[in-house]
């Protein structure tokens, strides 16, 4: 049962990850946001592990592989979409360019870890990556009527997100295929916050608004995404290809697209309705069962 829902799990939980980063943005600097959520997803994993008796790596190399793989995960990931959506990158958007990790993932794993695919996920993910990037330009180029153009430094930071958390998925699935996920889990945050305080000192006054939306939004960011949406992240990627695993992806943006016009009145043009159908068939097409 857990394996058939857990996909769309996954995608229902990590859409809202977008919204709660423009609605956070508001009301605290990103990056220390996340040197918080993070510190909370720690806290409260190393509970959880003890609480159900989970199994720590056995040796110290193991650790390590889960902590760098955090780094990469999360914090050099999350850390570049939240900077880039508190400067101004639409929440829609941001959402959308993270259909950007797939085919990266895909390309990048032939290398890597010598997975291959067969033609028909090939096709699904080139069709992926066409209706993101239908879906994207006309709003980065501005060529919408009455668009606002978005700088292209967070635009780009963004994307190299999208290129850490290929990396950090493909670490993952070389080095971390064995151990207990709960644990792995656990450390991966702890690789994470190691990145995340050195770049919120640098980068930021370390400023938080404290109320109950902050409250509210800290409470969904660790427990509905830190806990909830990375856990069955880990179990997706254990379970399968990982190509397919990350296509999931591509059924984020019109998630992400809607939730941040419904919350935030962001705007759903033709481009990105129409793109994101597209890329919605080449999910269907890569995760599709071949006879």
């Amino acid at each position: 049962m857990l394996a058939r829902l857990a996909p769309a799990i996954f995608v229902l939980l990590w859409s809202t990850g977008w919204v709660v980063a423009k609605y956070a943005a508001v009301y605290a600097d990103p990056l220390t946001f996340l040197v918080l959520r993070y510190t909370l997803a720690i806290a409260l994993f190393i509970l959880f592990c003890v609480v159900t008796g989970a199994r720590w790596p056995k040796s110290w190399k193991m650790a390590g592989h889960a902590i760098v793989s955090g780094m990469f995960l999360h914090g050099l990931y999350l850390g570049s979409v939240w900077w880039a959506i508190g400067e101004g990158v639409p929440a829609g958007i941001s959402g959308i360019i993270a259909g950007l990790q797939p085919l990266m993932t895909a390309v990048a794993a032939a290398f890597v870890i010598d997975e291959r695919l067969s033609t028909q996920q090939k096709l699904g993910l080139v069709l992926g990556f066409f209706g993101i990037a239908l879906a994207v330009l006309p709003k980065v180029l501005a060529i919408d009527t009455g668009a606002t153009p978005i700088h292209f430094l967070p635009v780009i930071i963004n994307v190299l997100g999208m290129g850490a958390v290929t990396y950090g998925t493909l670490y993952q699935k070389r080095h971390l295929q064995s151990g207990d996920i709960r644990t792995i889990a656990a450390l991966q945050y702890l690789g994470a916050l190691i990145v995340t305080i050195p770049l919120a000192l640098m980068l930021e006054d370390l400023h938080v608004t404290w109320n109950l939306q902050v409250v509210l939004a800290l409470a969904w960011s660790v427990l509905g995404l830190s806990m909830g949406a990375i856990a069955l992240l880990l179990y997706l990627i254990r379970r399968g290809q990982v190509s397919r695993a990350a296509s999931l992806i591509y059924l984020v943006p019109p998630l992400a697209a809607v939730q941040a016009w419904l919350f935030f009145g962001e705007a759903l043009t033709l481009p990105m309705v129409i793109g994101t159908i597209i890329a919605v068939a080449g999910v269907y097409l890569t995760n599709r069962k071949q006879a």
